[in-house]
């Protein structure tokens, strides 16, 4: 199943289940008025939105064309991101000659939640001396976890499947790393595409809690980056089971990835600039590649074995954000 938030009908937008081609939709206001509403009653939400889903799958349906979506979840309760791809941390380590980090535990941190930009809405950020990068990442989203969840029972708590795009400002992150504190300033809003699946849509991409899909990332047009999200060093649900250790997770929790990356990422390229810049280095001893630039657009997508796109496209241009004089 396939589901989508229609942004109309105020800040949470409105539910919508999506055919599987991508091309048709139904509101499903009259099932639950948005995800969040559905999530938090999923057992037994879920059964009366496949009816819905049977419905397109037989041809009906209102067409997708120029309509506007909201991020799945435009806002969330919460927002946990990892740092799942080993090959990613130890190229950083050794680029930017950073000590390992000495843990067997998933590396995690809670950021922004209250926003999370739709698939297609403009990017405002206030400067590019701030180091403009995108992170393509995967991520789930929960119903209700649970404190003390093992990880094999945490996969059954995973719902639904989305792609997503963590944004981040290069030059404030070591600064705030320094404190100790955490992220603050160097994470904005992510974004989301437009569909979030249930993981049978997967099929056998969906493996061991993974994500076994190319992710394509494309910058002003050129391709960046095709990684692959099967190597995450923990599943989603030993990420999920890590994070509720010590406390339970709402309905509608959004946990990532981390950017996706691979071992032979000279071949597949990279899921965000940083990288490409750390292999610079490594290389060539200096990095050649540039942060973004207002009036730059940047595009993800991933494709089942068949072609068609499962969570439709994240395109966005990065632009200036309006000051507020007062």
């Amino acid at each position: 199943m396939k589901l989508a938030t229609l942004a109309a009908g105020g800040p949470d937008g409105t539910l919508a289940v999506v055919s599987a081609d991508g091309a048709r939709y139904l509101a499903a206001r009259e099932i639950a008025p948005t995800l969040q509403a559905a999530l938090e009653q999923w057992p037994s939400m879920a059964p009366r939105l496949a009816v819905l889903a049977n419905r397109l799958a037989r041809g009906e349906g209102l067409p997708t064309a120029g309509v506007r979506f909201a991020a799945p979840l435009p806002r969330a309760w919460q927002w946990l991101d990892g740092s799942a791809f080993e090959s990613h941390g130890a190229l950083m380590q050794r680029a930017f000659n950073l000590p390992p980090i000495e843990t067997d535990q998933p590396l995690m941190y809670q950021g922004l939640s209250h926003q999370f930009l739709g698939p297609r809405d403009d990017v405002p950020l206030p400067s590019e001396a701030d180091g403009i990068d995108f992170e393509g990442e995967f991520g789930v989203i929960t119903d209700a976890v649970p404190m003390g969840v093992d990880a094999a029972r945490a996969l059954h708590h995973i719902r639904l499947i989305v792609q997503i795009n963590d944004w981040s400002l290069r030059a404030i992150a070591p600064v705030e790393m320094k404190t100790g504190f955490g992220w603050i300033q160097a994470k904005p809003a992510c974004s989301i595409a437009p569909f979030a699946v249930t993981p049978d849509e997967l099929g056998d991409a969906w493996h061991d809690g993974r994500v076994c899909l190319d992710l394509a990332v494309d910058w002003n047009g050129q391709r960046f980056g095709n990684a692959n999200g099967a190597p995450m060093g923990f599943g989603f649900h030993e990420l999920i089971a890590h994070a509720a250790r010590t406390r339970a997770l709402p309905a509608g929790t959004i946990i990532g990835s981390g950017t996706v990356s691979n071992a032979d990422f000279r071949d597949v390229g990279s899921s965000c600039i940083a990288e490409r810049r750390g292999i610079e280095i490594i290389d060539r001893g200096a990095p050649e590649t540039s942060f973004m630039r207002f009036g730059d657009r940047v595009r993800m997508e991933a494709r089942a074995a068949d072609g068609g796109l499962l969570f439709g496209v994240i395109e966005q241009e990065v632009v200036p954000a309006e000051k507020d004089h007062g």
